[in-house]
């Protein structure tokens, strides 16, 4: 069953590659009646070379991916979900700069499962080598951030359940 919130509402569903941001993502906005867009779609070309090659992207390489990010969910009146790692505070706070309302669901779990997630996939630019250097620039979020935060480990069932009844409440 689908459920429309009141308001407009903006969801960054972040974490490092493998947490299942682009399957929660889509999850969350299908059951809160929202579009979903996967910010990797948002990235430009050279940033998608340089991951396909194997190489971490700097903070230089991600300033406009993340202006493109912001863009999209200030400009989405009736709410939107975008998958978007968002690891460190100032991605974060760049994204809110665009879009002050933004929401972030953190999608965490341990070096284990999510390099076991990343061998199992294929298909996806993002090398499962690049792994340790997301998680070395993961920055918790702060108390100060509007945020949710759920462990993978759990059923993708429950992680949605939750997302939704977090974001509701």
């Amino acid at each position: 069953m689908t459920k429309t919130l009141p308001h407009a509402t903006k969801i960054v569903v972040m974490g490092v590659s493998g947490c299942g941001k682009t399957t929660i993502g889509a999850l969350i906005a299908h059951e809160l009646g929202l579009k979903f867009t996967d910010g990797d779609s948002l990235h430009p070309v050279e940033n998608v070379a340089k991951m396909a090659a194997g190489t971490p992207l700097n903070d230089a390489d991600r300033a406009p991916w993340l202006a493109f990010v912001g863009q999209e969910l200030a400009g989405a009146g009736n709410g939107l979900v975008v998958a978007c790692s968002a690891l460190k505070r100032s991605y974060r706070d760049a994204i809110r700069h665009q879009a002050p309302d933004t929401v972030f669901v953190h999608l965490d779990g341990s070096r284990d499962i999510l390099s076991t997630r990343l061998e199992g996939r294929s298909g996806h630019f993002m090398p499962a080598g690049l792994l340790d250097s997301q998680l070395a620039i993961l920055e918790p979020l702060g108390a100060d951030e509007a945020c949710v935060v759920l462990d993978i480990s759990a059923p993708v069932d429950a992680l949605v359940s939750a997302a939704v009844v977090r974001l509701e409440s």
